[in-house]
């Protein structure tokens, strides 16, 4: 989610967001996984937190970046 992508149309949005889900499924599914098989509630609580955390982060960019650009036809994210 470093590299600014631009979106004109809700294509692009699907593809932005396909690919904002994977990188989170991939930083933060394996841990929540990983925790649930060790069985630690703690460890567990602490990991679906952190997926929730990256979840809302990747949405409040997006929005963010929407309503920074919302007098522009393009909308960067």
């Amino acid at each position: 989610m470093e590299e600014a992508i631009q979106i004109d149309n809700r294509g692009d949005f699907g593809l932005w967001a396909i690919e904002v889900a994977k990188q989170i499924v991939a930083d933060q599914g394996f841990e929540l996984a990983r925790a649930a098989r060790d069985g630690r509630e703690d460890d567990v609580r602490a990991a679906g937190n952190a997926l929730g955390q990256a979840i809302t982060n990747a949405m409040m960019e997006v929005f963010d970046a929407l309503m920074d650009g919302a007098s522009d036809d393009q909308t960067e994210v």
